[in-house]
Formats: C-alpha cells, sequence, structure tokens
C-alpha cells in the first residue's frame, strides 16, 4: 500500500474531490438531458447534483477551506443516492402510467419493461437496494434480486425470503408475503409455480425477460440511457479506492487517519459517505 507524506496525502485528497466535481457535473448534465428528452412530461424534476467548487491549491493549504468543500462534498454525495431514487419513483410512480409509456410499448412489453427496469437498476445496486428497498414495488424487487438464481435453478420460496432478508435487514418480511407476491409474478406470467410433498413451493422461469424486437429498439433509444445512468453514477462516484493509502509518520493523528482511509476500499456511497464524514470531523478537530 503506498504511504504518503502530509502534503502528498491532501494533493491526492484534493485530486479525488476534483475527480468527484468532475464526475457530479457530467453525471447532472447526462440525466438532466435524458430526463428532458424522456420524462419531461413527468411532474417531478430530477434531483440534480449539487456543484462541487474546488480550488485544489487552495484545499491542500487552508483547513477551512477544506472543511468547507468536505462539507460540500458530503451533501454532493446525498445528492446522488437521491438522485437514483428520485428517477426510480419517477419511473414506477409516474413514467409507467403516463400515456407516453402505454402508447410506445405493447402490453406484453410494458409488463416486462417494469421487470426489467428492477432487474437492471437493483440488479447491479445491491448496496443501494439495501439503503432504499421501498420505492420499487416489491414484486419487482423480487425478481430483481431473485431473476438470475431462479433462472439457474428453480429455487424454492425459504430462500427466495432469506436472499430478499439479505436487503431488508431488520425490516425482515414474512414467508406468506413472498408467497403472496410470487403469486402475482405468476399471474404475470414470468413463473411457474409447483408445489412440492414437503408442502414447500418450486419457483423456476416460465418466460424470460426478454422484449418483441420492436419494444427492444424503443427499449434502447429511449430508456436504456436513463436505466444505465444509476449504475454508471454509482460506479464512478461512489469509488474513491485512490484514498486506501498509508499515512505516513509526520500525519498528525496517524491512526485515526489510516482507520478512516481504511474504508475507501470498500466502494458505494455507505463507504464513500463514511470516509468523507469522518474526513470532515478529523480536518475540524485539527482546526480546533
Amino acid at each position: 500500500m503506498t504511504e504518503l507524506n502530509n502534503k502528498e496525502f491532501l494533493i491526492r485528497l484534493s485530486d479525488i474531490v476534483a475527480k468527484l466535481s468532475s464526475i457530479a457535473k457530467t453525471q447532472s448534465f447526462r440525466l438532466k438531458q435524458k430526463w428532458d428528452d424522456y420524462l419531461h412530461n413527468s411532474s417531478i424534476e430530477p434531483y440534480l447534483i449539487r456543484t462541487i467548487p474546488i480550488d485544489k491549491s487552495k484545499f491542500v493549504n487552508d483547513n477551512k477551506y477544506r472543511i468547507e468543500i468536505l462539507n460540500i462534498t458530503i451533501q454532493a454525495l446525498a445528492d446522488g443516492f437521491h438522485a437514483i431514487k428520485t428517477l426510480l419513483k419517477t419511473i414506477y410512480e409516474s413514467y409507467f402510467y403516463s400515456e407516453l409509456f402505454i402508447n410506445e410499448f405493447s402490453e406484453q412489453d410494458q409488463l416486462i419493461i417494469k421487470y426489467l427496469v428492477a432487474k437492471e437498476i437493483l440488479g447491479n445496486l445491491i448496496q443501494y437496494n439495501k439503503l432504499d428497498h421501498e420505492t420499487v414495488p416489491l414484486k419487482y424487487n423480487v425478481v430483481a434480486r431473485n431473476y438470475s438464481l431462479i433462472k439457474l435453478k428453480a429455487q424454492k420460496d425459504k430462500r427466495i425470503l432469506e436472499n430478499m432478508n439479505k436487503i431488508f435487514g431488520n425490516q425482515k418480511l414474512e414467508l406468506s408475503t413472498i408467497q403472496n407476491i410470487l403469486k402475482e409474478i405468476e399471474k404475470d406470467g414470468l413463473i411457474k409455480i409447483t408445489k412440492k410433498d414437503d408442502n414447500s413451493n418450486l419457483y423456476e422461469i416460465k418466460n424470460e425477460l426478454i422484449l418483441s424486437d420492436e419494444g427492444q429498439e424503443k427499449y434502447n433509444q429511449y430508456l436504456s440511457p436513463l436505466i444505465v445512468w444509476p449504475t454508471n453514477l454509482w460506479r464512478s462516484f461512489y469509488n474513491i479506492r485512490e484514498l486506501n493509502i498509508t499515512p505516513a509518520q509526520d500525519i498528525k493523528n496517524r491512526e485515526t487517519l489510516e482507520k478512516i482511509l481504511s474504508r475507501s476500499a470498500t466502494q458505494g456511497f455507505s463507504a464513500t459517505n463514511n470516509v468523507f464524514q469522518n474526513l470532515l470531523k478529523y480536518y475540524q478537530n485539527i482546526d480546533s
């Protein structure tokens, strides 16, 4: 692991904040552009990531300024999370009921897209799904979390329940809830349910999440750029592995800083937010 002295670390940190500033600007522009292209009829506005203004030289040399920018960065990190949540909310509570969606896609493609969007976003962003499992209706969330598993091998309801409760944490789902949801999914034609001798249910894929040729073409043209946006944001904005360094002996409260930076090895909102929250406290203590 790279060892950095105090000046080198501050330069590295300023580089990371500048990188996040650039990502925030680029990704906000892309979201607004795609939103205006395809979700402009929604009454909901996109939740954009605030600008992170940074003077790298001042950040390195002025602790008060550094604290100010770290505060803004923390707020921007939260903005990214809320941007994803707002996009999902708009899609599931507004767009899927709009004339645009209903007129653009056949009924069968409409049904599949509702599952497909959840699978593409929540299926890729497990950490996000652990923090937000309310915005997307449960039946789509169940498919997002279990589609690949069931496709690989038929699964029992208890296994699906176990998989769902990994993201629901303390808000555990009941087996009866999962069974009822899976019956709804069966009615939509996606899965087949077989009753086993031990009174359990076995679930297998009946129809895959495949759109018609026309539906796939329209999905790729209109929806796909919006659907891939959360994953692109998450994997770039919440990735600060360059901060996973060893502080040199000249750094004040070296052990504290080393412990803070160890979380940067993990990608995702929670780890990134934790690092910046604690860096803020670290530099506030230095300034006091």
